[in-house]
């Protein structure tokens, strides 16, 4: 709920956009159900030219619900989604929670320890898995972990007919897509998919409640080892309508959205598939982002709204050929999950001609808590504002309980509907960042005297050089000036001399040519010399999480900086 106070930022809503809302008792199952009753006809998906409607959508994951009760799976148990955006992951999705258990997204690329801590860290009992991917869980099932059933599917099970039948007899076993010969692994039983579905029986009534947990979120590790956010389907449920309300051009049953987002990510769950799933819109699927192909999508399928992080406006401006798509079908784009470089923004526009609205989250906030109005004021660097019937304030690093007046940087501190109840199996880290009813995002950033909110840097990213606090972001948003820079990530490093010094990634426009020297000497004629990097390394590309943030853990532990740089 917002203070007793009229926040000023409710000055900068846009007309039909309420101050809060009454978040109704529904489950995201219920949100499914009802679309595919209002609209059955309607298409959901578009898969490699394959669709699925509404109907057939609600139908097949209440029949994984009645698959996995029938295996034995209850209300509350965990089961991993260990896939890329593809149908069977929504049906797989919809159906773990219509039979009352967790989902847990796993980002398909892990494998090895990053697969095995997930897998054993939330407890899950079943996983659903691509036959591509089988031998990444296979490789990991041992006798410590929980797991106890895995459920594989076929990467083609919903493209066309005839596609699909090309890519079975020249790809399937070519390219490791065949199943599994075993029928157990690890003395686990292995099922297909496509069999469960056809013998199950759909459940009859969806066995959750709004307050039961729906996801466990793992957060992307980039400062440590992940974390499970608890999300119930009340905090989820809530953060799609506060989508749709902020989003007021939506219209229900004629949107089509490209969904290059990956569902197991939360900024992709909600805004790439629950506020989409809510108004009966079309979803583009791409099971992996490559920027051609993804803007052949866009033109070809006539896309309206395409959420997106900063990374894949970066990548996308720079395809060769850009302006030869048509993409004046998109009304609108949408930017998360990381800062938005202002220089990025105003190259993608500029070739697109659309509007790119930044917004803000977090995984334990399911994920979105601020953004910029869709067609109102728009400040350079801003986050924008709070969220309908979500709290915001900065309050001093070191003393949390004081609030910090406009202009001042401090760590942001959200409350609202969508914040998480907790981290999973970690009471004290849940106490860290859950005082006094408000979530403690790590984040620096300040708010100017309209409500407008600006992210600084990560509270864990700053850099002390000489007595002075750098931040990142700051060097990353001016070195994106220099004409020859395509991406930048910069890092502090430990120094035998001064402590800590900046370390710059950079990576250069295609065909353009540039030296250390050259980069440096662009930051000293505008930086003060402490803000400076006392090392540039050319890279081909930026260690990333998935969704498009630099990996600052892994550019520190990469760079290793000496005297000798000096």
């Amino acid at each position: 709920m917002v203070s007793d106070m009229r926040p000023v930022w409710l000055e900068h809503y846009e007309k039909g956009v309420p101050a809060d809302l009454d978040i109704p008792p529904l489950t995201l199952p219920d949100i499914l159900s009802e679309t595919a009753r209002h609209m059955p006809a309607r298409i959901a998906t578009l898969f490699m030219g394959g669709g699925l409607d509404y109907r057939s959508l609600d139908e097949l994951a209440g029949r994984f619900a009645g698959a996995l009760a029938g295996m034995g799976i209850r209300p509350g148990d965990r089961v991993a989604l260990h896939l890329p955006n593809c149908p069977q992951f929504i049906i797989g999705l919809y159906g773990i929670l219509k039979a009352g258990a967790v989902a847990v997204p796993v980002n398909p690329l892990y494998q090895g320890e990053e697969l095995a801590f997930i897998l054993k860290d939330s407890g899950a009992r079943a996983a659903l898995t691509l036959t591509k991917l089988f031998p990444n869980i296979a490789d990991v099932l041992r006798d410590s972990l929980p797991l106890e059933k895995v459920i594989v599917t076929r990467i083609q099970e919903y493209f066309p007919a005839k596609l699909r039948l090309l890519f079975t007899l020249f790809k399937e076993k070519k390219e490791g897509h065949a199943f599994p010969r075993q029928g157990v692994v690890g003395g686990r039983p292995v099922a297909r998919l496509g069999s469960l579905l056809r013998k199950a029986k759909p459940l009859s009534k969806p066995a959750c409640s709004p307050l039961d947990l729906a996801v466990l979120q793992y957060t992307g590790g980039t400062t440590g080892a992940p974390k499970g956010a608890m999300l119930t389907h009340r905090n989820l449920v809530a953060n799609a309508l506060q989508g749709r309300a902020w989003l007021t051009s939506l219209k229900e049953g004629g949107e089509v959205f490209g969904c290059a987002l990956p569902f197991f990510h939360v900024y992709g769950l909600t805004v790439g598939l629950n506020i989409p799933v809510s108004i009966g819109a079309t979803l583009v699927l791409f099971p992996q982002f490559n920027p051609r192909d993804v803007l052949e999508g866009l033109s070809r399928n006539k896309v309206t709204f395409f959420p997106a992080v900063p990374a894949m406006y970066v990548a996308l401006s720079h395809v060769k050929g850009f302006d030869q798509y048509d993409l004046s079908s998109i009304r609108l784009y949408f930017s998360g999950a990381a800062p938005l470089p202002p220089e990025v923004k105003k190259r993608f526009e500029g070739l697109a001609g659309g509007r790119i609205v930044e917004g803000y989250g977090l995984s334990e906030a399911s994920p979105i808590t601020h953004a910029n109005p869709l067609w109102g004021q728009h400040k350079t660097g801003s986050i924008g504002v709070p969220f309908p019937g979500t709290d915001a304030r900065i309050v001093d690093l070191e003393n949390p309980d004081r609030e910090l007046a406009p202009g001042e940087e401090g760590e942001l501190c959200i409350r609202g509907p969508q914040v998480m109840s907790g981290y999973w199996n970690r009471p004290e880290e849940t106490k860290a960042v859950l005082r006094g009813g408000w979530l403690h995002t790590g984040d620096i950033a300040r708010v100017d005297d309209e409500g407008y909110f600006f992210i600084v840097d990560r509270k864990k990213d700053l850099v002390i050089v000489g007595g002075y606090n750098v931040y990142p972001r700051e060097i990353e948003d001016f070195l994106y000036l220099h004409p020859k820079v395509k991406e930048v990530a910069v890092a502090g490093v430990s120094h035998p001399v001064r402590g800590e010094v900046l370390v710059a990634y950079v990576v250069l426009k295609d065909g353009e040519d540039a030296s250390r020297a050259e980069i440096t000497g662009f930051c000293r004629q505008h930086l003060p010399p402490y803000k400076v990097p006392r090392k540039v390394e050319f890279v081909d590309a930026i260690p990333k999480t998935l969704v498009g943030k630099p990996l600052r853990r892994v550019i520190r532990e990469q760079a290793s900086v000496s005297d000798d740089n000096d």
